[in-house]
């Protein structure tokens, strides 16, 4: 379905920024601050003037102070039980609890969401603000992203919605009417694309321009760092995994695994691909990768030596393996990644 129009006429779009006691303020606040009719038309006079800026505004369950996560307070300017309608809901931020997202703490939220989106209403959200509109069952079978991060929590509490957390971007919906931003400052995309659907792919550059804001068009695989999955239960794979985490470069570390176990080949590759979702040495190339990043961020070391030191001897199948994984080449990453002299002083 092809992209609406920028806006025309004389109101512009009304975006309902959802204020909860989970939410992040930076998030909240930094999306309200780009988007909101005051920062575009006097921060930047006439080089954004002629846009129809977004009428943004922080709604909640009910009006006055609302302390978010972090402690600070924030206004909310009207309760959602009097907006009968709008065109854009979005979702912040939002900080999980240790036991994880608790559905069903904020039901006059998720059923006004859900009867915002039955008139017409664009639903997004930035980061793991998707918690809060998956309750709505609106996204059941649709793809989305998260922050990856709360990647395993997302699948836990909402298994029937597909997460892609490598993703900045997913816009989803038959009217493209369902758009989720993933980790942290991907808000960024989130608004900029907002205000190129909006009001044109120009305006959008502007923006990003003023506010120096990113669009992480790489991607987010370079930014996840690798967590092999360990609570699944299984004594002598968990065992096999701790011993890799310090013997990853090794020659054959695979073999090196199984001889170590007490099971035969077969079963403990079957067992260890179970546990982990992962093959063993799909497991050991993880492994690697993120050592070399490591490497790539701290050091002034070639590649071709990381290479070697991290397992592999030969660079140019490094170079395809860390750009298959990452989706960035090694070169590519250092530049990005790596710490800035002022900083590495203190190493």
């Amino acid at each position: 379905m092809a992209t609406p129009s920028p806006h025309a006429g004389p109101n512009p779009p009304h975006v309902s920024l959802v204020a909860l006691p989970d939410a992040v303020v930076s998030t909240l606040t930094g999306i309200f601050d780009v988007m909101n009719a005051f920062a575009l038309t006097n921060m930047f006079g006439a080089s954004v003037g002629a846009l129809r800026p977004f009428h943004v505004e922080i709604v909640g369950e009910a009006t006055g102070p609302l302390e978010l996560a972090s402690g600070v307070p924030i206004n909310v300017q009207r309760a959602v039980a009097d907006i009968e309608t709008t065109d854009i809901v979005i979702v912040p931020s939002v900080l999980l609890r240790p036991c994880g997202w608790e559905k069903g703490r904020y039901p006059k939220l998720v059923e006004w969401t859900r009867s915002m989106y039955e008139r017409g209403a664009v639903l997004c959200s930035a980061c793991s603000g998707i918690f809060l509109l998956a309750e709505t069952g609106l996204f059941d079978g649709k793809d989305t992203t998260v922050h990856f991060g709360y990647a395993r929590a997302f699948t836990a509490a909402y298994p029937g919605v597909p997460i892609h957390p490598e993703r900045v971007l997913v816009i989803s919906g038959l009217r493209e009417e369902l758009v989720c931003s993933g980790a942290s400052t991907t808000w960024h995309d989130l608004v900029l694309y907002l205000i190129a659907r909006y009001a044109g792919a120009t305006a959008a550059q502007e923006v990003a321009r003023m506010f120096a804001l990113q669009w992480h068009q790489d991607g987010l695989a370079p930014y996840i760092v690798f967590e092999g999955k360990s609570d699944h239960g299984d004594a002598e794979i968990q065992s096999a995994q701790r011993w890799l985490d310090k013997h990853f470069s090794v020659a054959n570390p695979v073999e090196g695994m199984i001889q170590r176990s007490r099971l035969a080949e077969r079963t403990f590759k079957r067992r260890f691909t179970s546990a982990t979702s992962l093959t063993p040495i799909a497991y050991v190339q993880r492994l690697r990768v993120e050592d070399a990043k490591r490497r790539l961020e701290r050091t002034e070391t070639s590649i071709d030596e990381i290479s070697w030191q991290v397992g592999y001897e030969d660079p140019a199948f490094f170079r395809r393996l860390f750009k298959r994984t990452t989706g960035m080449t090694p070169s590519a990453y250092r530049k990005r990644f790596r710490i800035p002299d002022f900083a590495r002083l203190h190493l």
